[in-house]
Formats: C-alpha cells, structure tokens, sequence
C-alpha cells in the first residue's frame, strides 16, 4: 500500500505559506507506518518544535492502474475519506532551504491519520466536495475540490503516468487555506459533506 501526496494544489494555500503555484502537480510519498486509522490519539513527536496540520480529500484505488486516462479514473477510486497531511514545518523549512526532500518532515510514524471511507456513489462527484476542518471547535479550514489546481481526474492521470496504482493506495490530494500549529492537548475534527469522519487528540 502506497500513500501518495500531492502539495499546493490550492491557490490560496501555496499563497499563504509563500511559494509559488505550480506548472504542474507537485508529488511526494509517505510511508505506509505514517498511516493513523480509526481516530487514534496523535503523539507530539519530539524532533519538531512546529507540528502543522493540513486537511485534506484522500482517495482509495480500488484496482490497479497505470498510465489512465482522465476519463476514467472515477472507476478506479472506491471510497473517498478526509486525511491530515500532519507536517514538521520547521523540519521542511530546513529542507527546503537547502534544496533536499521532504521525507524526515512529512513521512514520520503516523504523519497521516485517516478517517474511514464513504463509497463515492454516496457523495456529490468528486470536483464537487466541501470539507472542514476544526482545532478544539474552532473552524480553521474550509475547502471545496472544485477550487483545487488541479483536480482529482487529472492528479490520478498524471501520477500514473508514473507510478502504477494498486488496490488500497491512497491518495492525499492537497489542503485548502488555513493550516497552522497544533499542541498537545489540542482535539482535530473534520467533515465532509456533512459526515462527521475525523475526531481525535493529539498527546
């Protein structure tokens, strides 16, 4: 099981942290030991001084693919979920400045918690989605897949011209405006379409 991410693909988002929007989808991987299912508790890890969260629409392959075509990637997607691209900010910023990856700040042991899926036939289409997300009940991200860059058909499109998708990989498919710091004791939830699906703490 691959986890794949995709950064800045909202406008506002890559205006808010300073970087440039994107000629094309930008591309990184996490581990499959970041994955953090079934609302478990999120433990602080000691290396960062600067854990930022970031909502986001994920997306589960139901069937192997490669080299898709836009048109029909919906028949490859079987439930759709909301993730936490959780991200060490100081970590990255490091990296950044000076030209290497991001592994070390955004595949660390649980760096993607998970929500559980709804089957895409229970949703509006997929360039039609709205979610949120709240820090101890306060509303700090709202976002719609219709604002995405670039959206899902054609993320799924030009990652497979890539990598081969697999039964159960999932896919993070950027966060909207309004990251931030999260502390200890401080309590993630998140909707989508008004299902109620991410709900936990981080220790």
């Amino acid at each position: 099981m691959k986890i794949i991410c995709v950064g800045r693909n909202y406008r506002e988002h890559a205006a808010e942290l300073n970087n440039p929007v994107p000629a094309k989808p930008i591309i990184f991987m996490k581990p499959d030991t970041s994955l953090l299912r079934n609302n478990k508790d999120f433990y602080y890890p000691e290396f960062t001084q600067n854990l930022h969260y970031e909502c986001e629409i994920v997306v589960r392959i139901g069937r192997e693919g490669k080299y898709l075509q836009e048109e029909f990637v919906t028949s490859y997607i079987d439930g759709v979920a909301l993730g936490i691209d959780f991200t060490a900010r100081d970590i990255q910023d490091e990296c950044k400045a000076k030209s290497l990856p991001w592994t070390l700040a955004k595949g660390f042991n649980d760096a993607a918690p998970v929500s559980e899926f709804i089957a895409p036939e229970e949703l509006p289409p997929l360039d039609k989605l709205r979610f949120s997300c709240a820090i101890n009940g306060e509303p700090r991200q709202v976002g719609h897949s219709a604002d995405m860059i670039f959206p899902v058909n054609t993320l799924i499109a030009f990652i497979t011209r890539y990598i081969t998708v697999k039964k159960g990989d999932l896919i993070f498919t950027g966060t909207p405006a309004g990251v931030g710091a999260v502390h200890v004791n401080d309590r993630i939830t998140g909707e989508l379409e008004g299902h109620a699906l991410l709900d936990f703490s981080i220790r």
